[in-house]
């Protein structure tokens, strides 16, 4: 069995996350998208007690584009995944993996005392893991 070493969520996450506010439409998800080249964005919490949401290329291929829905009549609301899967700053990556897999997720939002602070991929963290932590 081979030893890996302890590598943190923070280590791996992309920061600052593009966000957009729930009530916009998918065209605007869209632009937001290819302006930033990123294949997700989350969704603004309306106050303390909500939580965060997650739409991602994968959302609006399987809710809108497949089903001929209009991206300018539709908003992000009506297609995002919320509540979204949080890990902490901290946490080692493969425990981050198992979680990811258990709920057959490809991203999670990564906080640090409850505020959002990034994103990170199964990808970039299964990348990373076998590597060995050498990056």
């Amino acid at each position: 069995m081979s030893q890996h070493s302890y590598v943190k969520v923070e280590d791996v996450m992309s920061g600052n996350p593009r966000v957009i506010d729930g009530l916009a439409t998918v065209r605007n998800a869209i632009d937001l998208m290819r302006e930033h080249h990123v294949s997700s964005l989350v969704i603004e919490r309306r106050h303390d007690g909500d939580e965060y949401g997650v739409v991602t290329v994968g959302d609006i291929a399987a809710h809108v584009a497949s089903k001929d829905r209009s991206p300018e009549r539709t908003s992000v609301y009506e297609i995002m995944s919320k509540p979204v899967l949080t890990v902490d700053v901290s946490m080692d990556i493969k425990y981050a993996i198992r979680m990811l897999n258990r709920f057959k997720l490809t991203r999670a939002l990564v906080t640090r005392q409850g505020e959002m602070v990034g994103i990170v991929t199964l990808r970039d963290m299964v990348v990373r893991y076998t590597s060995n932590g050498s990056d």
